[in-house]
């Protein structure tokens, strides 16, 4: 399988998670800041213009982080999605609640501000709205933080799943482009520093 990769959070959360899966991916790298995703020949692949891109044998493409992930989990013997139909719920709601709550508004964030001369001849952007949207973003960081009270050791609990994944390198992304995570959230703080040390994080 071919990984159509490059800079930014969502290739490193399909490395990462492959990693933790023992899955080897053929990596084809893409210049985003080039707008090489948005020449025809990675169009005709992904007509939405988006990395990264899972090109399988059969030469269909499977796009959308959280799609090409179930994919490669369906793939392995072990699950980082869930075992039974419950923790599979728990892993999805997870990974959709900081999705929506704190990693959109994170990016576009950085879309709107550190990243417009990239981004604003390339898609709607509102630098306005920037500020609004980190600091968004930092108080729904401040909710997590309170849900991580019990002293759970992942996301999800007990059980290391995508959400750990896909977290793990927005907040890495953050940390990158002015939007550093805040002492002030221990426990997140804590969980992040637990996520770097495994092998699967330099992916």
């Amino acid at each position: 399988m071919k990984l159509y990769n490059s800079v930014g959070p969502n290739p490193h959360i399909v490395r990462m998670f492959a990693a933790e899966l023992g899955i080897s991916l053929d990596l084809v790298e893409i210049d985003l800041r080039a707008g090489e995703n948005r020449q025809p020949e990675f169009l005709a692949r992904n007509p939405a213009g988006q990395l990264p891109a899972l090109e399988l044998a059969s030469g269909e493409v499977i796009t959308e982080v959280t799609a090409v992930c179930e994919y490669l989990d369906e793939l392995s013997d072990s699950s980082l999605i869930g075992d039974t139909s419950t923790e599979r719920a728990q892993t999805r709601m997870w990974t959709r609640r900081l999705d929506l709550s704190i990693c959109e508004p994170m990016l576009n964030g950085f879309r709107f501000a550190e990243g417009l001369p990239i981004f604003q001849d390339r898609m709607i952007t509102i630098p306005e709205a920037a500020p609004g949207l980190k600091k968004i973003a930092q108080d729904r960081l401040a909710w997590l933080d309170e849900q991580m009270a019990d002293r759970r050791e992942f996301i999800v609990g007990s059980r290391f799943t995508l959400a750990d994944v896909f977290f793990y390198c927005m907040l890495t992304f953050g940390n990158r482009v002015g939007q550093p995570l805040s002492s002030e959230h221990a426990r997140v703080t804590a969980w992040y520093e637990r996520i770097a040390s495994r092998p699967s994080a330099v992916a």
